[in-house]
Formats: C-alpha cells, structure tokens, sequence
C-alpha cells in the first residue's frame, strides 16, 4: 500500500528531526559510563579529600589556643577551596563522559523548536499508548532486567565481605575501611560494566524504534526529493559542486596532455593525441581563471605551452572536454603536433612558443 512506511528517512527527515529533538538515544549509556568514570576517580578523589582534611585538622588545635575570627575564616576558606578542588577532577570527568555519551549517540545539537509551546504535547493519548504499548512493555522487561541483574552483582559481591564484616573486631579500624571501601569500589565497577552492557541494548533499541518512526512512504519521499531539487539554492550548490569536480578532473588531466593551445592569455585547451583511440582529443578548456590555472599546470608538468589565437579560440568554443576534435580541425592541429614533436626532438618542447604555421583568423 501506498500509505505504508516503508522507505528509509532521507537526509532532510533526519536533519529536520534531531532539529526538534527526535533522536535515538539512551539516557543510560551516559549514566552507566558516568558512574563507571566515578569508580575510576573515586579512590582519587577521597585520598585528596583526606589529605586536606588532615591538614586542615592539624591547624584546629591553633584556633582553639586563640579563637580568632579571621584565623577561623582562613582555615574555612581553605577547607572549601581544598574540598573544589578535590572534586573538581571527578566532576569535570563526568561531565567529559556526559559529552561524549550524548555525541556518540547522534552528536551535540540544541534543539531549540522543543522550546517552543505546543498545545499538541498536552494531549495524554500520546502518553497512554506509550504506557500500554510495546515501548511500555520493553521499558518494563528492561527494569526487571536490571533489577535483577544489579541484584546479582550485589550479592556476588557481598558475599566475599560479609565473613570479613562478621570478624570486624579482631581488624584494625584502617584495614576494616579499606576492605570496605576496596568492596565498595569493585561493586560500583562490577554494576557499572554491567548497566553499560544493558545500556547497549537499550540503545540499539530505542534507535531502531527512532528509525521506525521516521520511515516514510514512498509518495513522502517524492514529494521531499521533488521540493528539495525546486530549491534554487540547493540547485545551485548542486551546479557549483558539478562544476568543481569538472575542473578538478580537468586539472588531474592536463601533466598527461602533449600540447596546451593557448591566447596567449585568455584561453587554454589541452590536447593528447593518441594513434590507437583515434583523433586528438581535449583534456582540458577554459578561459580567465581556468585557462591560468591550465598554464600554470602545464608548465609545472613541462608540457609545452603553443599560442595560436585563432585555433585555440575554435576549440575552446566549438569541443566539449573528452570529445575528440572534428574534422576540420585535423589538420590545423596535426601541424601543431608536428611543430611539438620538432621541439621534443631538439629537446626544447618545455616552455611557451608561437606557431610557426598559426590558423587563419
């Protein structure tokens, strides 16, 4: 049917909807690697936090002796410049995470048409299907899943300390945090890795129900492709492209050529004579810019540079690049050949020369 979505969004549907926010991705990449960077800088973070704390412990007993107001105030003052920047590195590395989650899932982009007010996204019939579709069923499986999953790591790691906690008295205060804390550590890990897992394939998920959302139908698709080839902007960056790429394969062109007929200075047209593919042809042609960017090739490739203003005139005008020349030309260009491979011969071709026989105007 022709109603049906079938086609595969093109790029204006999906430029059009990341502008309003439509992209698939998950909330819990980011949370799960977030919380995984935290276990990473954790350790860190608290050996600082301590570090400071002691040192700030140690200039107590001086206040005490002589309560000064504004001795406490620089011990204060330092305390919470010590505790900024103990958590600065932790903070500035989730925030890196964050970043780089949101990129990898479809790039950094403000969506600014969700500021918009829209009497639509008061309607709760949108919600309530989300609440009892598919979406609704998937949201659920992935609690349970996670849920138990977490549930499993807790008690995998648990039960390696609990008989550690059971001979807490017979430890050392310092030895029984740092089991803790060791335990701690490898229990945020293990449920990080695993959460990140979980997150993948919520992921893949949510970006093949994105993806589902934004198909389209063929008749969408035609109209889209027929108002975007209507853009006279779009046609002309199309043009301007075209016209870069000709020139550009015209330039790869010109250090194979033998001879560049030239105006002296206002038209260029490369030639190559080939016995086994029939007549010359024309590499290469243009006149202001082009014809100096023709030259300026040709001599750095020491292709021989040959004025003939009348000749160079005709073919610039009359012989589109890679065509052959016509008929009439045969001879006015065989003469040029001719006078080419004379120089060639003496060992002089490299450089500019006249025609000796140039083409009557």
């Amino acid at each position: 049917m022709s109603g049906e979505k079938t086609e595969q969004p093109t790029p204006q549907k999906l430029k059009k909807a990341k502008q309003e926010g439509q992209i698939g991705r998950s909330q819990d990449v980011g949370a799960w690697f977030g919380m995984l960077a935290a276990s990473i800088m954790l350790p860190r973070t608290l050996k600082t936090t301590m570090e400071h704390s002691r040192e700030l412990m140690v200039k107590l007993p001086e206040v005490i002796a002589d309560p000064q107001p504004g001795v406490a105030l620089a011990i204060l003052r330092d305390g919470l410049m010590s505790a900024a920047w103990a958590v600065l590195p932790l903070a500035a590395t989730m925030m890196a995470v964050g970043i780089a989650a949101a990129g990898a899932q479809g790039g950094i982009r403000v969506a600014t048409k969700l500021f918009i007010p829209k009497f639509s996204r008061l309607n709760p019939l949108p919600g309530i299907k989300k609440m009892v579709g598919p979406q609704a069923l998937w949201e659920g499986s992935k609690a349970l899943i996670k849920t138990t999953v977490l549930a499993i790591v807790l008690y995998m790691t648990m039960k390696d300390i609990i008989p550690v906690l059971m001979t807490a008295g017979r430890l050392q205060i310092g030895s029984l945090l740092g089991v803790v804390n060791d335990a701690t550590i490898g229990l945020i890990r293990a449920a990080s890795v695993a959460g990140i897992v979980m997150a993948a394939a919520d992921y893949f998920v949510v970006r093949r129900r994105t993806n589902k959302q934004l198909r389209m139908t063929k008749e969408e698709v035609k109209q889209e492709n027929k108002n975007t080839e209507g853009d006279p902007h779009v046609k002309g960056h199309i043009r301007a492209k075209q016209m870069a790429m000709a020139r550009n394969r015209q330039m790869a062109d010109v250090p194979t050529a033998d001879v560049v007929l030239i105006n002296p200075t206002h038209v260029a047209v490369a030639l190559r004579y080939d016995p086994e593919k029939g007549a010359p042809r024309v590499l290469a042609k243009g006149q202001g810019a082009i014809a100096q960017k023709i030259r300026e090739v040709a001599s750095e490739n020491r292709i021989p540079l040959v004025q003939d203003v009348a000749l160079a005139r005709a073919l610039e005008k009359s012989v589109d690049v890679g065509m052959e020349i016509p008929a009439d030309f045969y001879g006015a260009v065989a003469k040029v050949l001719a006078f080419v491979m004379s120089l060639k011969a003496k060992g002089a071709a490299a450089g500019t020369h006249r025609n000796p026989n140039p083409t009557p105007a």
